[in-house]
């Protein structure tokens, strides 16, 4: 069913020659029905999620590079432990690889999986990958340089 503004609901009964009373009290209950209906729909709509970013480095050597490094921006439920976003991406990738597509052009690495696998199996794992392709991550000390008073 289309939904119809109230305003052209308002214009068909006014070129009917209807009383300003009807019209009033009629335009009165479509509103009244419309905010029940938008309040039950509201109601039965579930909580949103809060959800935590993660930065998940690429790091196939198993050192960190002092210079420079790349990874993925990853983002879970926020009440989860953060250390379950590399099996989250795992578990979509497995997922992909056993459907029609992934046994076709099946994923075999983070980075592919990252890149490849769609939004269906991420949230069926509770895992959403914010940036398909690497980003590049720099390092820091989080210290701020002082700032000389006498200048």
């Amino acid at each position: 069913m289309s939904k119809i503004p109230i305003e052209i609901i308002a214009e068909a009964l006014n070129s009917n020659n209807l009383d300003q009373e009807t019209i009033s009290k009629v335009m009165n209950d479509i509103a009244h029905m419309a905010q029940v209906l938008a309040d039950e729909e509201k109601a039965q709509r579930e909580p949103v999620v809060k959800k935590q970013f993660i930065i998940v480095l690429s790091d196939p050597r198993g050192t960190v590079p002092d210079e420079d490094y790349v990874g993925w921006v990853v983002q879970i439920p926020e009440d989860d432990n953060p250390g379950t976003a590399i099996e989250r991406i795992k578990r979509s990738a497995y997922e992909y690889n056993i459907s029609k597509k992934g046994r076709k052009y099946p994923v075999k690495s983070i980075g592919e999986a990252c890149e490849a696998v769609g939004a269906k199996f991420q949230k069926e794992q509770n895992v959403a990958i914010k940036t398909k392709l690497p980003v590049t991550i720099l390092k820091t000390d989080n210290v701020l340089p002082k700032i000389d008073e006498n200048e």
